[in-house]
């Protein structure tokens, strides 16, 4: 790498870093006579703050300016992308610094080297890219160098005009390509409407066709109705006139039949006379047979009879026992002999809480177990008492039938969906007649208490748990 020295020939160029950047010879002060007289070309700006941030990275931070120190860890696109604004203004205004980007340039491109001789010679050669002439004269500042970078911006856009034109050219040649294929496509396009054109008239031609044949019905059909109406309106009035014939026909026989409903109580009044004749012989027969079956009673010495009619009717008779004459005896609420003293009554009726009592004797098992337990404990209560057995069981809340074969004696029932045990049981009591002795087997009181007021005897579950482990 080729040793660079200050701008005064010193031993270093630290001394200058913060002192204002001396202009070098053969440089003129911008906007002086070695100036640019107009902006650089904006191809040639990119090529130079290319340039720059390709070699910005050599540099120490001691020997960039403040508003490039930012940049210098950055890669050399993001360097051009982020900062070629503040590059640009570098180069135009920091001589040293720009003298420094031009030895780097010469140590780290040797493709410009020799470009960059020339230039410094004065004479370019022909073949170089006017870019890179115009760029290299910028950095470089050579004698002459602003018309250098005049004359290559103008080759640069010279070129840049021509490749223009000749992108123009073949724009130009697609475009109109495009507009023959467009036209080519307008016309069949048009060949395509004017035949779509054609079928819709045929259509409309033939939906009109239709619409008048459909106008023509219309108008058959309202005068059909026309002719409809007015054969309506005859034939109301022929109802109207045989609905008032019919009147008169109902009323004349409405007063046949009155004739007919008076002669016919004349006739029952005659009947009735005549039967009264007739009721006043079979009177007098039967008088004269009922003095005679006297006479033969008192022939044959036959006693009075010793049974009455009203010894058939079934009822309670002094000195029988009642549920309310069990209830007085002295047996306790528990004692299994209560239970059977109840059903030990004519035509006793026992109805069961079934979970009443089945979850306050063994609550642990199952439901299905308890049902099962329970009614083979009742089929041979049943069978020893004879009396009448009914266990109702809660079934609202049941997800699906249950599956239960009734024991022999036993009715099982349960509750619909919307009602409970207690409600069916309370049903149970009021169907059964008054004076037939119903005992209700449950612990809830508001079942007994309402049993009870039914005319029921209610007993806890614990005297039938009693009874069942008891048989």
């Amino acid at each position: 790498m080729v040793k660079r020295t200050g701008d005064d020939g010193g031993p270093g160029r630290e001394a200058h870093e913060h002192a204002p950047s001396p202009v070098g010879e053969g440089e003129a002060v911008p906007g002086g006579p070695e100036s640019l007289d107009r902006p650089l070309p904006e191809k040639v700006r990119r090529r130079v703050v290319a340039l720059t941030g390709g070699v910005l990275g050599a540099l120490t931070m001691a020997e960039l300016p403040l508003p490039l120190r930012q940049y210098a860890r950055f890669t050399p696109q993001r360097r051009i992308r982020f900062g070629g604004n503040a590059m640009a203004t570098a180069l135009e205004n920091e001589s040293v610094f720009r003298r420094r980007i031009a030895e780097l340039l010469r140590e780290q491109l040797p493709e410009l080297a020799e470009l960059a001789e020339a230039l410094e010679s004065g004479a370019p050669p022909p073949a170089a890219d006017p870019v890179d002439v115009a760029a290299l004269a910028y950095v470089l500042r050579p004698d002459g160098w602003p018309k250098l970078v005049a004359a290559a911006s103008e080759e640069a856009e010279r070129a840049q005009a021509e490749q223009a034109g000749e992108e123009t050219q073949r724009e130009l040649g697609r475009l109109r390509e495009e507009l023959a294929q467009a036209r080519s496509a307008a016309r069949t396009d048009a060949e395509q409407h004017r035949r779509d054109l054609d079928a819709a008239r045929r259509q409309l031609e033939s939906t009109q066709r239709k619409l008048r044949s459909a106008q023509s019905d219309v108008k058959r059909g309202e005068a059909e109705v026309r002719k409809l109406r007015t054969e309506l309106e005859s034939v109301r009035g022929t109802a109207a006139a045989d609905r008032t014939a019919a009147e008169s026909e109902a009323r004349r026989l409405r007063a046949r039949l009155a004739e007919a409903e008076s002669a016919l109580e004349a006739g029952r009044r005659a009947a009735r006379e005549g039967r009264s004749v007739e009721d006043m012989r079979v009177r007098l027969l039967l008088d004269t047979v009922l003095e005679a079956a006297q006479g033969l009673r008192r022939e044959l010495a036959v006693p009075p009879a010793s049974i009455r009619p009203a010894d058939t009717v079934d009822a309670e008779e002094p000195g029988r026992m009642t549920p309310k004459d069990i209830a007085a005896r002295a047996l306790s609420e528990t004692d299994p002999a209560l239970l059977d003293q109840l059903l030990a009554l004519p035509q006793a009726h026992l109805v069961v809480d079934g979970y009443n009592v089945t979850k306050t004797g063994y609550p642990q098992m199952p439901l299905e177990k308890q049902r099962l337990r329970l009614l083979g404990g009742l089929s041979g209560l049943a069978a020893q008492s004879g009396a009448e057995v009914t266990c109702v069981f809660d079934g609202a809340d049941l997800a699906a039938p249950v599956l239960l074969a009734p024991p022999r004696g036993v009715r099982v029932l349960f509750s619909k969906s919307g009602q409970t045990a207690d409600e069916v049981i309370r049903q149970l009591v009021r169907a059964e007649p008054d004076g037939r002795p119903v005992v209700v087997v449950s612990s809830d009181r508001e079942v007994a208490d309402g049993c009870a007021a039914a005319g029921a005897r209610p007993v806890a579950s614990t005297l039938l748990l009693n009874r069942l482990a008891h048989p």
